[in-house]
């Protein structure tokens, strides 16, 4: 009720809008539910189905968002076009790879680069199309066979007076990260490869790297230890079964844990969303070493078993491994760091 209310009132403000106006857009990671209204002949409760579904679906934030601004309301450049002609200036904090800036928020204020008919393909080999509403499907094929409007475009003139600045970014957050580490005396690493892929299987591999960093390390005089500083977002690919409670970061910290088991001490890494919420959760993530897997064991978890169940959350907090900072207020993405 409150998304569809602020879509509402959005549209009462992009109303008033004229010729001579200047309208400043704050944009972030979020929008996308925070202004979650569906287009004309779509239910409010078919828009929610269909978010479910691509949530659980194991599509990346880019291909997630190509589709839901087709249905959002103000997705996909609409929100230039209520606008129009006054100027919009539009101030974007980046939570998506690559800082593509029609993926933020589903791109209220960029043209949507692709067609009905490039939706539907992305959906088809997805293996979505049968799942999603029938109303979404209709209004796919009533967009390309030109019965209603199709997403604005590159050239719309709606897009006239539209300017767009980054402001704030995920490798700003490793820069600054970075920063940090080397004023504690570590050593930074910032990979220049965004994390991407299965939540579980990138944990096994940052482990993996802390490992073979450690065991490189000569004694008794070892080199400056290292911290590794890793950004992106992972996904997390939802089976037929109940899931349990957790988030992508959970997750990866879980899958580090176990590839971490009997690591030497001073060996860690941290998982964590930088907006402070990790999934439907009250954690942004996880620190984990050597000692987690067995500590939650000891507590009466089974770890395996709740890696692949998607329940990281009760198998992290019932080894005091999980991260509360509270929420932060903004969000570019996930941040993964490991000291060796």
């Amino acid at each position: 009720p409150g998304s569809l209310a602020a879509a509402q009132a959005l549209g009462a403000v992009a109303a008033r809008a004229a010729k001579g106006d200047e309208v400043w857009v704050l944009l972030s990671g979020g929008t996308t539910s925070l202004i979650g209204a569906p287009v004309d002949g779509i239910p409010a409760e078919d828009l929610s189905r269909l978010y479910a579904l691509l949530l659980g679906s194991g599509l990346d934030v880019t291909a997630m968002n190509r589709i839901r601004k087709r249905f959002s309301r103000w997705g996909g450049g609409r929100l230039a076009l209520a606008l129009a002609p006054a100027r919009v200036r539009v101030y974007l904090v980046s939570d998506v790879i690559g800082d593509d800036l029609a993926s933020i928020g589903s791109g209220p204020c960029v043209p949507d680069l692709a067609t009905a008919a490039e939706v539907r393909g992305l959906l088809q080999r997805s293996g979505l199309w049968e799942q999603i509403p029938e109303t979404t499907r209709r209004q796919l094929r009533q967009a390309e066979a030109g019965r209603i409007a199709e997403t604005p475009k590159p050239g719309d003139p709606a897009f006239a007076r539209v300017t767009l600045e980054l402001i704030a970014s995920n490798g700003l957050a490793l820069e600054a990260a970075a920063k940090r580490a080397a004023e504690l005396g570590l050593d930074p690493v910032v990979s220049d490869t965004p994390l991407a892929g299965e939540a579980r299987e990138v944990g096994a591999s940052v482990a993996a790297t802390l490992l073979q960093d450690h065991a490189s390390r000569s004694v008794p005089q070892p080199e400056r230890r290292h911290c590794f500083i890793w950004g992106g977002e992972t996904t997390v690919t939802l089976g037929s079964l109940p899931a349990g409670l957790g988030g992508r970061c959970q997750e990866l910290a879980l899958a580090a844990a176990g590839a971490l088991a009997g690591a030497p001490s001073g060996v860690a890494l941290l998982a964590a969303g930088t907006d402070g919420r990790d999934g439907p959760t009250d954690a942004a993530g996880a620190i984990v070493d050597g000692m987690t897997w067995k500590a939650m064991a000891a507590a009466g978890r089974d770890p395996a078993r709740d890696l692949v169940a998607h329940d990281a959350y009760r198998a992290l907090d019932a080894a005091g491994a999980l991260l509360r900072p509270g929420l932060t207020g903004t969000n570019v993405m996930d941040v993964v760091i490991g000291v060796s």
